[in-house]
Formats: C-alpha cells, sequence, structure tokens
C-alpha cells in the first residue's frame, strides 16, 4: 500500500494571538522621571484610573526633536484657534 499525502487544513489565525494596538488615552499627566535611560511618564487614563508609559529614553529624544515640538505646537494652536 502507498500512503495517500493528505494536505493540511489552512490555519486560521485566533484573533486572541494576534497583537492588538493598545490605544489609551493619558490625561491629567502627573508624573515625569528619567531614571537609568528610561523615560516615564504617569497620570491617568480615559476612565480616571492610573497609567504609566516608558520610553527608552535614548529612542525617545532621537525621535522627539525640535522639528517635532515645533509641529506639535502648530498643530496645537490651530487646535485652539477653532474651539
Amino acid at each position: 500500500m502507498i500512503p495517500i499525502p493528505l494536505e493540511e487544513p489552512p490555519k486560521k489565525e485566533c484573533s486572541c494571538t494576534k497583537p492588538q494596538l493598545l490605544h489609551k488615552a493619558m490625561n491629567n499627566i502627573n508624573t515625569f522621571q528619567c531614571c537609568e535611560g528610561e523615560l516615564y511618564l504617569r497620570g491617568t487614563d480615559e476612565y480616571g484610573k492610573d497609567f504609566q508609559i516608558c520610553f527608552d529614553a535614548y529612542d525617545f529624544l532621537k525621535w522627539i526633536d525640535t522639528e517635532q515640538i515645533e509641529y506639535i505646537k502648530e498643530q496645537l494652536i490651530k487646535h485652539i484657534k477653532t474651539k
């Protein structure tokens, strides 16, 4: 007898194993700390619960430079003027 090769059924990806984007709003920033190469911001989320985010300080400085700060200011001014 010769075995017949069976095709494997297509694998279904489980949504529980896919990394999902976490979108949080940080309100009321109340703590800023830079320690041992890490930058921390702490405040409350959109539900009033404590929330902290940690960045690699070096990467943060590489990414957020004067140009990005100016852009943030410009966008904020536009937003304030439309209110």
